[in-house]
């Protein structure tokens, strides 16, 4: 089974991620995740990506879309989160799963709206080492300011501004729309209110999801 999540920043996509991942035994990708691995790796594909990060460039959707690939390719069931972000990956993914005769059974986008996500986004907090996060609000750590999972002190993103916030949801919602348009008729696509406590939403997917 292969599920792809969408939503705006905030949305909630990572929580719901996990939470299908652990029901279902399914394998979360997250190229922002895979990304920060392969860099403090070393790998390969982390110099590759470093060297556009360093430079304050997007990483291109060629390097975006082999990684991804080879990820999908180890496992026997997704959950995509971040990925396709356009119709180029959007239709690279198509393509390569129908080479291994595979798709995509599900594509749900969890619903959030504007007014919201600035108030999700401007209290959150984010551990710079293992990219975790957290918010002030409705999911602080277990330490205040301190991340559960190695101690590091948490940060506020320089982006989790209202006025950039605003700003990314509109890349947001132009670089989406086309995928939702792509996915729309495809008979897999689904809508959820991710403004419903987080159990909620989960409960909300799992009567979208059958094995």
């Amino acid at each position: 089974m292969n599920i792809l999540l969408l939503g705006a920043p905030g949305a909630g996509k990572g929580t719901q991620a996990k939470l299908l991942q652990k029901e279902y035994g399914l394998q979360h990708l997250a190229p922002g995740d895979i990304l920060r691995d392969a860099v403090k790796k070393e790998t390969e594909l982390g110099l590759q990506a470093k060297n556009f990060m360093d430079k304050g460039n997007l990483v291109p959707d060629e390097l975006i879309i082999d990684m991804m690939l080879k990820k999908i390719e180890s496992t026997d069931g997704v959950i995509l989160d971040g990925f396709p972000r356009n119709i180029k990956q959007a239709q690279a993914l198509t393509e390569y799963l129908k080479k291994i005769d595979k798709k995509l059974n599900y594509v749900i986008k969890i619903v959030v709206k504007e007014n919201e996500i600035i108030r999700r986004l401007s209290s959150r907090r984010v551990c710079p080492l293992c990219g975790h996060s957290y918010n002030k609000v409705f999911n602080p750590p277990k330490v205040e300011g301190l991340c559960d999972v190695d101690g590091e002190k948490l940060i506020h993103r320089k982006d989790d501004t209202e006025e950039t916030i605003k700003s990314r949801l509109q890349v947001f919602e132009d670089h989406t729309r086309p995928i939702i348009d792509y996915y729309k008729d495809s008979g897999v696509y689904f809508e959820v209110d991710g403004e419903k406590d987080f159990m909620e939403v989960f409960e909300d997917l799992k009567s979208i999801v059958i094995e």
